[in-house]
């Protein structure tokens, strides 16, 4: 199911009409079903079409919304804190190691964890942004003048060849696409000021 606190973009037609948490947005999703115009409603991080059930009135769709998920009861691990115990397969050096460290095997494999996250955030963050903007315009805007090339250019890193290529979009769809490719330029610092 869909949650109710997913943050969207909506189009109707050429027009952004709704952003931010879907529950907020569902009485201008509902209403403009009726425009004439195509609606398309995106999760803005993943840029990827949701498909939402409309039928009846917005407090309707409303309501089929998937609230927070509950969490799986489960046995080992420390449940309260969403640590779960699963298997981990290493070589007995692996081990020694990790057995030396203080606090042990979890607490020195959460550490490294943390520590690959917070290096890969930018690259990650990047590759995201450029997936998301790529999506959105790849829907919105495939058929458009300059698709190809702001694609090419997307996919390069090059922002003001990119903007370029966007200029004759509309203006809610080139800003919605420039935005959400921001965090790609320079692997994820945003553009150069």
């Amino acid at each position: 199911m869909i949650s109710a606190d997913l943050t969207i973009l909506a189009f109707a037609g050429e027009r952004l009409i709704a952003r931010g948490p879907l529950a907020d947005a569902m009485p201008s999703l509902h209403a403009a079903q009726f425009g004439g115009e195509p609606l398309l409603v995106f999760d803005s991080a993943t840029g990827k079409v949701v498909d939402l059930d409309l039928r009846g009135s917005a407090e309707d769709a409303r309501a089929r919304l998937a609230g927070a998920p509950e969490v799986e009861k489960r046995g080992p691990g420390r449940p309260k804190l969403g640590v779960t115990a699963r298997e981990v397969t290493l070589l007995p050096r692996h081990w020694d190691w990790l057995a030396a460290q203080p606090g042990g095997a979890s607490v020195a494999l959460r550490k490294l964890v943390e520590g690959a996250l917070k290096e890969a955030e930018g690259p990650d963050r990047a590759r995201g942004s450029k997936e998301a903007a790529y999506r959105l315009m790849t829907t919105l805007a495939g058929d458009r003048p300059g698709y190809e090339e702001a694609t090419r250019m997307l996919f390069a890193g090059d922002w003001t060849a990119f903007d370029t290529a966007v200029a004759e979009w509309p203006s809610d769809i080139r800003a919605v696409v420039a935005e959400t490719a921001e965090a790609s330029w320079r692997n994820g610092a945003g553009r150069p000021a």
